[in-house]
């Protein structure tokens, strides 16, 4: 029995011509070639299943052969063409980046480009999933990649350019490739079961081609397990169950139930749908498309943009012509945001059901909203607005008293035109005329006039500053001031002068310390204090003077608990210390760093004779 090739590679093709939807990508390659304009350098990028190593491997093959055709193809006849198709040519060499991204590997590459070809004119080297190398590994491809030798040529491909560097970007010529469109991959599948002998209905090749999304080489996987699913017959009803599609006519009976408001009938029509297996989400989006190609068919002009399988045009333009375009633009929204907010409910069930229910009320919602065959808007409409007024009740303000300005005779008669008293009314439509030429029009207004006889002007006061209380010898300070002032209210402390350093005073302090040291058990510690000496470097700093970094850190170890003694006894809180190494001092290092075991075991025993009484009592053997 012969191996079993799968499609994507049997079929794969072998020159320019039958490369499926790049066209733009072949063209130009072609041109290039039959010029000899070839860059040194290709960045081939697209989503999957494209065609974008097939390209490469095309291009490397047809700029080696020694017999190309007018057009720039390559004649797959010569010995290197035939080499090529035999996958025994030296001059192409492929590297997976996602495998071999690491700098190692670039430098093996490099290595082989130094090496000029035995046999053709070029050497190609195909970089697949480029992306995946790393910073380091980009970074020492550079050189090569900007001058390589005359006879090397370079081809990247990847899925995500936004992943390379700059650098490498600017030193390629990029091609960006396409989505294969659903006619060419129908095309192309036709052609393949043609030369299989596999029969195939067309509107389940449609189906295939819109599941692959524009990627060949999925559209020919799915294409070989349903030929193997239906031993070779292909039709639209095992597509849909092979590929778990939803067929449209539920969709139709949903809309329909839906818009003869009869929930009952979607909800029963959704519960068959579950049974089948489908979930929530997969209904929610494949209705919100059927809702949109509803609604691309209002339009004559849209109609192309309906992706639909063949013979079903015809019944989506029926169902539209009787639909309400406001009912479809509100039913999408309500899909979208349910879409969106599947994944947070708990109960999938409740939430596509209640979907359900709004867009069964859906339309007696628009139907509500309708006044008289106008839209009743609940947002204010554009153009002048009416201004309710109401009446307001008048307000009197009270007169202020007369304000009297002395004269300069005891005797005397003062004039004084107060502030007006303004009785405000409800706004009138008629003023009173002016009295006089000069007099504008004016609301109605109230003045009053006082007159005040003034026998004598009122006497100025003089306001004398109040003196302290006496303070006896004429000195108080500032604690006896706050005492007269607050009393017993705050208690005042005392903040008494700090007490500078002296080494006999410090000495005391010092040794109480480490007497206390001793006391808590710490002999080690009251041991490194002990041994300590001191030095006053001013009022508030002094030095401790140490023989080894062991006695520093155990006085380290209660720096807090001394600093803060030495601050209390001494009043003042930036005491500080440092150390200093004694001159001729080392750390102790033990006496038998340098000594094997036996030594070790000799030097103890004649501190401690005891060792050597034991091990003969006990008949030890010590292995040394």
């Amino acid at each position: 029995m012969d191996k079993f090739i799968v499609s994507a590679r049997k079929y794969r093709p072998q020159n320019f011509n039958t490369v499926v939807g790049q066209s733009h990508i072949t063209t130009t390659l072609k041109n290039a070639i039959r010029n000899n304009q070839l860059a040194h350098a290709f960045l081939f990028c697209g989503p999957r299943g494209v065609g974008k190593t097939t390209c490469a491997r095309i291009l490397a093959k047809t700029i080696n052969c020694t017999n190309q055709t007018p057009e720039g193809e390559a004649c797959n006849t010569c010995n290197s063409c035939v080499s090529f198709d035999a996958g025994s040519s030296m001059n192409i060499h492929e590297l997976d980046a996602a495998s071999n991204n690491s700098v190692d590997d670039i430098r093996s590459l490099v290595e082989q480009v130094r090496f000029a070809p035995q046999a053709g004119k070029y050497k190609v080297y195909i970089v697949d999933e480029v992306h995946m190398l790393t910073t380091s590994a980009f970074n020492a491809f550079l050189k090569t990649l900007e001058e390589p030798p005359p006879y090397a040529i370079f081809i990247l491909a990847t899925t995500e350019k936004h992943k390379i560097l700059p650098t490498i970007l600017s030193r390629c010529q990029i091609f960006d490739f396409k989505r294969i469109t659903t006619n060419d991959t129908v095309e192309h599948l036709e052609e393949i079961i043609g030369k299989e002998g596999v029969h195939a209905e067309k509107a389940a090749l449609q189906i295939i081609a819109q599941k692959s999304e524009g990627c060949m080489r999925d559209a020919l996987s799915i294409l070989d397990k349903i030929v193997s699913f239906t031993s070779g017959e292909v039709n639209y009803q095992n597509t849909l169950e092979h590929l778990n599609i939803l067929d449209h006519d539920y969709y139709f009976k949903l809309l329909e139930a839906l818009q003869q408001q009869d929930m009952a009938g979607g909800m029963l029509l959704y519960d068959e749908i579950n049974r089948k297996g489908f979930e929530g989400d997969m209904v929610l989006n494949g209705f919100a498309e059927f809702i949109r190609n509803i609604l691309v068919c209002k339009d004559a002009r849209a109609i192309q943009l309906l992706d639909v399988v063949e013979g079903m045009q015809e019944k989506y333009r029926t169902v539209a012509a009787s639909v309400n375009a406001g009912y479809l633009v509100s039913a999408l929204n309500i899909l979208n945001e349910a879409e969106v907010n599947f994944k947070m409910a708990r109960n999938k069930r409740l939430h596509v059901e209640l979907v359900i229910i709004k867009l069964n009320f859906l339309q007696q919602a628009i139907e509500l909203s309708v006044q008289d065959g106008n839209l009743v808007r609940k947002k204010r409409v554009d153009g002048p607005v009416a201004i309710q007024y109401k009446p307001i009740a008048s307000i009197q303000i009270k007169t202020p008293p007369a304000t009297v300005i002395p004269m300069p005779n005891n005797i005397g008669k003062l004039y004084v035109e107060e502030k007006p008293a303004i009785q405000q009314k409800a706004p009138a439509q008629e003023y009173a005329p002016a009295t006089s030429p000069m007099q504008p029009y004016m609301p109605e207004t109230q003045y009053a006039t006082t007159t005040q006889t003034i026998l004598q002007p009122p006497p100025m006061q003089v306001v004398k500053p109040v003196p302290a209380p006496p303070m006896g010898d004429g000195k108080r300070n500032i604690l006896d001031a706050l005492r007269a002032k607050y009393g017993d209210r705050y208690s005042v402390q005392v903040v008494e002068e700090p007490i500078p350093l002296t080494m006999e005073t410090l000495q005391a302090h010092w040794d109480k310390f480490t007497n206390k040291l001793k006391e808590d058990n710490q002999v080690s510690v009251g041991n490194a204090f002990y041994q300590a000496t001191l030095l006053i470097q001013d009022e508030a700093t002094f030095t401790i003077c140490i023989n080894s970094n062991l006695q520093q850190r155990f006085i380290e170890q209660e720096k807090t608990m001394m600093l803060e003694y030495l601050q209390r006894h001494y009043h003042n809180n930036s005491i500080s210390f440092n150390f200093q190494l004694n001159e001729g001092t080392k750390d102790e290092v033990p006496v038998t760093a340098n000594l094997n075991s036996k030594q070790r075991f000799e030097r103890i025993a004649e501190q401690y004779p005891l060792l050597r009484e034991l091990r003969d009592k006990l008949k030890l053997e010590l292995d040394y």
